[in-house]
């Protein structure tokens, strides 16, 4: 019963790591605030290396190492995506142009006939 628990919570020790990850997180953005007389450069590349610190140790866990997989899979899958060429793409911007020009112009008119048998409807009424 417990293994099951573990594998689906995660362990004490995950959790432990998930809370520094997040401890890191908050103090290197705090010590982005702290020390607002430093320059802006230093500060930045103190608050990105708490987001990096605390991304390394996330990974570390059971869902850090799960999200991390996703990631890698994700890009495997974007890599296997053929993508439209560029003639391709402006082809099907005009036709989606047009057709957005085509509709507004047909609400456009839509829309004036009937404010105008609404108008005449209220004014004999």
């Amino acid at each position: 019963m417990s293994e099951e628990a573990n594998n689906e919570g995660g362990s004490v020790a995950d959790t432990l790591k998930l809370v520094l990850a997040i401890v890191i997180l908050v103090v290197g953005i705090a010590g982005f605030y702290q020390f607002q007389d430093q320059p802006a450069w230093a500060r930045l590349l103190g608050i990105l290396v708490a987001v990096g610190l605390s991304v390394m140790v996330t990974v570390q866990t059971h869902i850090g190492s799960e999200i991390w997989r996703f990631v890698v899979d994700s890009r495997t899958e974007v890599r296997k995506v053929v993508w439209p060429t560029r003639q391709e793409t402006l082809q099907t911007l005009l036709i989606i142009v047009i057709f957005v020009s085509v509709m507004a112009f047909f609400l456009w008119a839509v829309d004036s006939i009937l404010f105008t048998i609404v108008r005449y409807a209220t004014e004999r009424g």
